[in-house]
């Protein structure tokens, strides 16, 4: 599929693993998927913390970002997601069952 842009009559869509291919209105975007909490016993935390919550990258390609399927199945999805033209890459669960000790 190459890449476009979506028009104001387009919606972007995510293929829930679950229940398919869904509006991305159905979702909920956390951010970055591989954001790393800083230790709040080092000796810079309060910067690193101020970093981590007001200085986000905003990067223009290939992005891995986490979704919420809020008005689906409740599932956080890991989104590969181009930023410049909103096509998806890959979508797959944030961690599987074993992870997530189901």
């Amino acid at each position: 599929m190459p890449n476009r842009i979506f028009t104001e009559r387009e919606t972007m869509r995510i293929k829930c693993p679950y229940c398919g291919e869904r509006d991305a209105q159905e979702f909920a975007y956390l951010g970055a998927a591989d954001l790393a909490r800083p230790d709040p016993e080092a000796e810079d935390a309060s910067e690193a913390f101020y970093e981590y919550a007001y200085l986000r990258d905003n990067p223009a390609g290939i992005l891995a970002e986490l979704w919420y399927h809020v008005a689906g199945c409740h599932a956080w999805l890991r989104v590969e997601r181009d930023t410049r033209s909103h096509v998806i890459h890959s979508v797959a669960y944030a961690s599987a069952p074993s992870e997530a000790g189901d």
